[in-house]
């Protein structure tokens, strides 16, 4: 139903904030100042990918346990309504970005979603996450 890709967005991310420590910030400074990283965001990118290299195994047992679907996602109105129009409602499962078309309507939404999981990130109007908000685990 939706459209699934599993390549990596080059220039698409979201940015996050995280707390760290003085003296941990401090070492990730004198790592990139010793030019083993370009600077702290490099540093911090390579620490998030070890570690999801670390753990790929496993997660790629829950990906198949849990059923997601690996990548971006996309929910048009068109897709929507016909689901909608053949009775039929959606458990959308997504690891990476799951994305709602713009002109979905809050009731469409509802009609033909009946549950929603994204581990990553949701593109959707403000309407629409509302509508879903009891879907949405």
């Amino acid at each position: 139903m939706a459209e699934v890709s599993e390549l990596r967005p080059r220039g698409d991310s979201e940015k996050i904030t995280i707390n760290l420590g003085y003296v941990d910030l401090g070492h990730i400074d004198l790592l990139a100042q010793e030019g083993f990283y370009s600077n702290r965001t490099d540093f911090i990118r390579t620490a998030i990918r070890n570690q999801l290299e670390r753990h790929r195994a496993a997660a790629e047992k829950s990906v198949v346990r849990k059923q997601l679907d690996l990548g971006v996602s996309h929910f048009s109105r068109e897709q929507l309504e016909a689901a909608r129009e053949r009775g039929e409602t959606l458990d959308i499962r997504v690891l990476g970005l799951a994305t709602i078309a713009a002109d979905v309507s809050p009731e469409l939404a509802r009609a033909a979603i009946s549950s929603l999981t994204v581990l990553g990130v949701l593109h959707a109007s403000a309407a629409v996450k509302a509508a879903l908000a009891d879907r949405i685990a």
